[in-house]
């Protein structure tokens, strides 16, 4: 029954258009930004920890654009999970490099797609499953009501969808293997599944190992990208960019290497970042949490 009740919301919530979805989540995101939350506390602390160089109004700024962007991520879910492909597919109005994924593509060398939580990521793995064959790994939410749209959403326009384990793995490396792409979230602090520490930002951070060993082992091109919202509700921006080849078999250059990549994807639009989220979360031994209220 519940389940129910949260999918019909999903569809009513869909059924607004992007520029009233956008303006409800800029409202919500404004009350992140003036009430206590943790949203706006973890907000807080990562830009300060990531942008040390900014002067505090700017790092206020900062903060509210950032929580804005927050609140667009959640009200827009609904129309990218449930609305009809032609409507979603409508919604890329711009697209900045995507000939290297085609030529990539056409070689049939294998293609890592790397999409940092940046804009609306849901976006960015519905526009490839639309176009490309691509597989990646699922893990339900926290809130089982949400699963089955969740899985649904994600799926219906092509997806292969795997698990988060070893079985999962060799799906996802079996696909490369036949040429095809498949989808890695590169910026999830990966606790204790084989994370080394690398700076993002100048802070070290847990970083997934991951991402690398699939591309030295495979060979496949890696190049990351996120679906950038544009002012106004007016649609999205994709942005693919190209990482350099994976020369070096040392995990933590390699995972180095992966966050500078996700650091420059951050700088085009920084607000549009997840900075809710408690990337520093893991500490080296001996350090104390970054994140201590």
């Amino acid at each position: 029954m519940g389940e129910r009740i949260v999918f019909a919301l999903f569809r009513l919530l869909a059924l607004l258009p992007l520029p009233l979805s956008h303006a409800i989540g800029k409202l919500l995101g404004l009350i992140f930004f003036l009430l206590p939350n943790a949203h706006r506390r973890i907000s807080a602390r990562n830009i300060q920890l990531c942008f040390p160089g900014l002067t505090h109004w700017q790092r206020l700024n900062l903060l509210r654009c950032s929580l804005e962007e927050t609140g667009k991520t959640i009200l827009e879910v609904p129309l990218i999970w449930c609305g009809s492909r032609q409507r979603v597919m409508g919604l890329v109005k711009q697209k900045s490099g995507e000939e290297a994924v085609r030529a990539t593509m056409d070689s049939g060398r294998g293609m890592i797609a790397v999409s940092p939580h940046i804009g609306c990521w849901e976006m960015s793995g519905l526009y490839l499953s639309n176009h490309y064959d691509i597989t990646s790994m699922y893990r339900p939410p926290r809130y089982h009501s949400l699963a089955a749209a969740m899985r649904n959403g994600r799926e219906r326009l092509g997806a292969h969808l795997v698990p988060t384990d070893a079985s999962g793995i060799k799906l996802l490396m079996q696909a490369l293997k036949q040429g095809k792409m498949i989808g890695v979230l590169p910026d999830q602090d990966p606790r204790d599944t084989g994370g080394v520490f690398a700076p993002f930002f100048g802070i070290p951070a847990n970083t997934m190992t991951l991402l690398p060993k699939f591309a030295q082992k495979s060979g496949a091109a890696v190049i990351y990208c996120f679906a950038e919202r544009l002012s106004w509700g007016r649609g999205f921006h994709l942005h693919f960019i190209t990482a350099p080849e994976a020369g070096n078999s040392d995990m933590t250059v390699a995972a180095t290497a992966v966050n500078a990549a996700v650091e420059e994807c951050i700088r085009l639009a920084p607000a549009q970042y997840q900075w809710s989220y408690k990337r520093f979360r893991t500490r080296p031994a001996g350090e104390t949490s970054l994140y201590r209220k």
